[in-house]
């Protein structure tokens, strides 16, 4: 029997992972990045087959590897893992274009750091492929710690809890108001009573 939820206490990253193909600049959200060896110098990542920046790097065979720190908003998540390089350009009104040496692109802000590799090797792992790859350039681009996916749940559920009691105030601020309304007396709405028009002429009433 395996128990899914011990899986979850595997520790995870989260990664903003670049690619360039030609002209096309693209990058996907991953959770698996880890170093394996120091002599020589390698990394590994698992990337899902289903994303555009896998067939990317299979391709061109290199990347650049951004941990997101804990001052990411939920603005890469969306922006990088709820949408298909298929489908958007995303990097389209990025305010600011910065790319290392290799020539792929990394964000202006919420990451950490950026680590530009080429790749040596990959193995097929069924639903994920597995690149090793050796680093060619690394920089240090902030202090704030790097964010866990344990971290990124924490903040989704305080978001959604927080989302909920500003629905619960409102529907509460709306009964108040609705009860408010039945309450108020209501006006009585009598006939326009009119006096009967006279005219009058010079020689008196008729």
């Amino acid at each position: 029997m395996i128990d899914n939820k011990a899986l979850f206490t595997i520790g995870y990253g989260l990664y903003v992972l670049v690619a360039r193909q030609g002209d096309k600049d693209n990058a996907c959200i991953i959770n698996v990045a880890q170093q394996v060896s120091s002599d020589p110098l390698q990394l590994m990542i698992c990337v899902n087959k289903q994303n555009l920046t896998h067939d990317m790097i299979l391709r061109t065979l290199k990347f650049n590897l951004c941990p997101l720190s804990e001052e990411a908003t939920m603005k890469p998540f969306q922006h990088f893992g709820f949408q298909s390089g298929r489908d958007v350009d995303k990097f389209a009104g990025c305010e600011q274009e910065l790319r290392t040496e290799n020539g792929l692109l990394y964000l202006p802000k919420f990451i950490n750091s950026v680590i530009s590799c080429v790749v040596t090797k990959s193995i097929d792992l069924g639903s994920h492929t597995m690149f090793i790859a050796m680093p060619l350039e690394a920089r240090v681009l902030s202090d704030s710690p790097s964010i866990t996916y344990a971290y990124y749940q924490q903040q989704a559920q305080a978001r959604r809890r927080s989302r909920r009691r500003r629905q619960e105030e409102m529907g509460l601020r709306s009964l108040r108001l609705r009860l408010r309304r039945r309450r108020a007396p209501r006006r009585l709405h009598l006939p326009l009573v009119q006096a009967p028009r006279q005219r009058l002429q010079a020689g008196g009433v008729k």
